[in-house]
């Protein structure tokens, strides 16, 4: 049995986005998917989120649980079942502080996560996260401040261009431990507004394995912080790969 939905509040949201080589990108995507492309390459990233208020949507707020999360996430569209192009993100890894959230995932609610240890400072003007996964294979680091603009790398020539791009992508599909299934779930906010973070600092095991991403495939893009959003999630079903 598994809930028809939470909700909560995302207290912080960050997107950390990079460029990747489109053919490299498909070599790391369930076949039935094809990268979505932003001025000619494929845009992955994490998502790292804190989470608070999170319960059953008939239980008050206080009873809710809080916890830091970081998927691994990459832009993608698909042709559905009644011939309609869809567009998401696939998801191969998900890692929680919350150990409820890993014993919970994937049975109570969609989505299996890893267990990891967090170290967030939000002390001051910037935000400096650190990630390690229990089981050593994931780690991230990022540092960073609230900005006014995107930096001038990026693929991207607005916030409102980014934002655009970013927010169709509320239809998640996982990796399971069943390697024909995916399980989805549909982040559904109450509202939706992102502000530029500059980055000091970025590492990814996941996008630094030259196993996966060989050398000059990926490249940094920007990032974005979103806060204070009231949210609901949804289990959106199976696919199967």
């Amino acid at each position: 049995m598994r809930l028809p939905s939470v909700e909560g509040v995302i207290r912080r949201r960050i997107l950390v986005n990079f460029r990747v080589d489109p053919e490299v990108m498909r070599t790391q995507i369930p076949a039935r998917f094809t990268p979505k492309l932003h001025a000619g390459k494929a845009i992955a990233g994490i998502c790292l989120i804190r989470l608070e208020e999170i319960r059953p949507r008939s239980l008050p707020s206080f009873v809710g649980l809080a916890s830091e999360n970081a998927a691994h996430r990459v832009a993608v569209r698909w042709w559905g079942g009644d011939g309609e192009e869809k567009e998401g993100v696939f998801i191969p890894r998900r890692d929680t502080s919350s150990a409820m959230n890993m014993f919970a995932g994937g049975k109570l609610f969609p989505g299996e996560h890893h267990l990891a240890a967090f170290e967030v400072d939000c002390s001051g003007e910037g935000i400096r996260l650190e990630m390690e996964s229990s089981d050593g294979q994931v780690a991230v680091r990022i540092r960073g401040k609230p900005a006014d603009a995107l930096p001038a790398t990026s693929s991207f020539a607005s916030v409102a261009e980014a934002s655009a791009f970013f927010e169709p992508g509320s239809l998640g599909y996982s990796a399971t431990s069943d390697p024909s299934r995916l399980d989805g779930v549909m982040l559904k906010t109450k509202t939706w507004k992102v502000e530029p973070l500059a980055i000091e600092e970025v590492y990814s095991s996941y996008f630094s394995d030259e196993l996966k991403f060989p050398k000059g495939s990926v490249d940094f893009d920007c990032a974005l912080l979103m806060r204070n959003i009231a949210h609901e999630w949804h289990g959106a079903g199976d696919l199967y790969v």
